[in-house]
């Protein structure tokens, strides 16, 4: 069976993998400027306080696990008033090695981190990462903090297969903590659009055969609703209509074709459901502002540049 959720996490391509221990003793407070990429953390003893801008103060303990897709501006403070908090540049701390402490560097500490950040190596994240919750919290979640201590281990020792390994487990960490995560509260997207039973098999559809041609009432009778029922409802709880999100999911499978270089345009066309390239490349032009062979080109330029 298609598996949605799996496809746009392999489509992200989650790459360059970096964790660092991160503690904090007596009353400390630090405001860490927005950081862009996706990152995670597990809790592995004490409490601290956790001030996500946009979302609600949360209270870390032992065995919880975060996960920001974007990792905007938050504020991590020890329980007790921080007295001042200080200003954090993530970017700038991603390049030192070994542990952050903050506040006071003697005695033990009230609580000990284990964070992580990656990258996407997609041709479309800016669509794929609005599909997911922008925070998922979890607690007492074992698989995941065994999970994020094989990345640990990973990210420490330069061993042979490292970096595809590190890949592997990323991939599996994301659809680990999205899979587990409340989807009653989750935002419009797809979580929350395989969550409902109506609109799940509909969703399934677009993502399986996807050169098959659809429209919204076949879609609408895979959900066994009206029409009109069917459109309002997914636009409602993916936060696009549904035909939207079917041409951004085949335009994005078509950049990630692509960015592979092996296939010629025609190909391309065909596998996402264009009978013709002439209509395939004046849809791509009009989604992606280039022509598919301009975008092949600059692709295989970039590769080059990241190569030498």
């Amino acid at each position: 069976m298609i598996d949605p959720l799996a496809e746009v996490i392999t489509l992200l391509q989650p790459r360059a993998v970096f964790t660092r221990h991160i503690s904090g003793a007596g009353r400390w407070g630090v405001r860490y400027s927005a950081f862009g990429h996706p990152s995670f953390c597990v809790a592995l003893e004490g409490r601290c306080r956790l001030a996500i801008d946009g979302s609600p103060v949360l209270t870390l303990r032992a065995g919880d696990f975060v996960l920001l897709s974007t990792t905007p501006a938050f504020t991590m403070s020890s329980l007790a008033a921080p007295g001042t908090v200080r200003q954090f540049d993530p970017k700038v701390a991603s390049t030192v090695t070994g542990e952050v402490r903050h506040g006071s560097h003697r005695g033990r500490p009230n609580v000990r981190l284990l964070g992580g950040w990656f990258a996407f190596d997609s041709a479309d994240t800016s669509l794929l990462v609005s599909l997911l919750p922008p925070l998922v919290h979890l607690r007492d979640q074992e698989r995941l903090s065994v999970l994020v201590g094989l990345v640990s281990e990973e990210t420490s020792e330069a061993r042979l297969g490292r970096d595809l390994i590190l890949t592997r487990l990323v991939e599996v960490l994301l659809i680990e903590a999205l899979r587990s995560a409340p989807t009653a509260e989750a935002p419009p997207g797809l979580l929350r659009g395989l969550a409902d039973e109506r609109l799940a098999p509909a969703i399934r559809q677009m993502h399986s055969e996807i050169a098959l041609p659809r429209t919204v009432a076949q879609l609408a009778r895979a959900a066994a609703l009206s029409r009109s029922a069917f459109f309002d409802r997914f636009t409602r709880t993916v936060g696009v209509p549904p035909m939207q999100y079917l041409l951004a999911w085949r335009m994005a499978v078509a950049k990630g074709l692509l960015r592979r270089g092996d296939l010629p345009v025609h190909e391309v066309a065909e596998r996402i459901g264009y009978g013709a390239s002439t209509a395939f490349s004046t849809a791509f032009r009009r989604y992606v502002g280039v022509s598919p062979r301009d975008y092949l080109a600059a692709s295989a330029k970039r590769d080059d540049t990241r190569e030498v």
